[in-house]
């Protein structure tokens, strides 16, 4: 699994509209990715819902927030659209990026494999991992507090 101050691992996922997005394009920014295992799922929801209510919070202390799942991007678009979500939702839909961060969910939901642990990582400006957190479970959302402290001391 990534570890602070270890180098972020690139990715190429897409967008709602299928535009291609990497890592690399946020060098110079702070970032905060939330990975989420399903959309529509109601902790998921209730994460991805939270974070936008942070959306202002994030902005004030420069940095910027995408979530990430295996969802494709279709489902996603519908899933920012319903939720009112103004951050960028990517899709991992082969799950390269959760294999290079080391936070493969083996089983979700009794049902699928092979899905995105809930898991938090802030990425700085030189693209070095200054945070990580991993919930227990699934059904576990994130604490926001550490991850704001996390952010709030790279401004």
């Amino acid at each position: 699994m990534i570890q602070a101050g270890q180098k972020a691992p690139d990715f190429k996922l897409v967008d709602i509209n299928k535009n291609e997005v990497t890592l690399s394009e946020f060098k110079g920014k702070n970032l905060v990715i939330f990975f989420f295992p399903m959309a529509w799922t109601g902790v998921c929801t209730k994460e991805m819902c939270t974070v936008q209510e942070d959306q202002k919070v994030y902005n004030e202390l420069n940095a910027e927030v995408i979530g990430v799942s295996v969802d494709s991007h279709f489902a996603l678009k519908k899933f920012k659209e319903d939720n009112n979500i103004s951050y960028s939702l990517l899709s991992d839909f082969n799950k390269n990026a959760i294999k290079d961060y080391g936070i493969v969910q083996d089983q979700f939901a009794g049902v699928y494999t092979n899905v995105s642990k809930r898991a938090v990582v802030v990425v700085d400006k030189a693209g070095i991992v200054r945070y990580v957190q991993v919930t227990p479970t699934p059904g576990d959302l994130p604490d926001m507090e550490p991850v704001k402290a996390a952010v709030k001391e790279l401004k």
